[in-house]
Formats: C-alpha cells, structure tokens, sequence
C-alpha cells in the first residue's frame, strides 16, 4: 500500500503523538512510585511498543523521504 504524502503525514504525527502520550504516562507512574530516573529511562528504552512506535515513525520518514525523492 502506498501512502500519499497527507497520509504520511498525518500517520507520523498520529504515532508521535501516541508516543509522547505513553511516554509521559511512564514518567507520570514513575514519578508517583518514586522511581529513579535511571530506572524509567531504562523502561522507556527497552518498552516493547515504544521501540515498535519508533520503527513505524523511521519507516514513515523512509517513505517520505522516497516518495519526494521519486518527485523531484
């Protein structure tokens, strides 16, 4: 499926947004259980959907970054 460049972009600024949200809420717990920053740091790191977000938001600039490319 391709996605032309207002899906792109709408899609990048969805997941973003999604991401700052679940990571504020790991701060948010975080905080309240008085954890160490060293340790939410390391759960945001390591969180399986953080690290799937970030692969769907670098593959989301690869096809925008081909997709103008291919324009030019």
């Amino acid at each position: 499926m391709v996605l032309n460049k207002q899906d792109l972009k709408l899609s990048k600024k969805l997941i973003s947004s999604y991401k700052k949200r679940l990571e504020k809420e790991i701060f948010d717990r975080s905080m309240k259980l008085k954890m160490p920053q060293n340790k939410f740091e390391e759960i945001i790191s390591n969180n399986n959907e953080l690290i799937n977000l970030k692969k769907a938001l670098n593959q989301l600039e690869t096809e925008s970054e081909s997709s103008t490319q291919g324009k030019v």
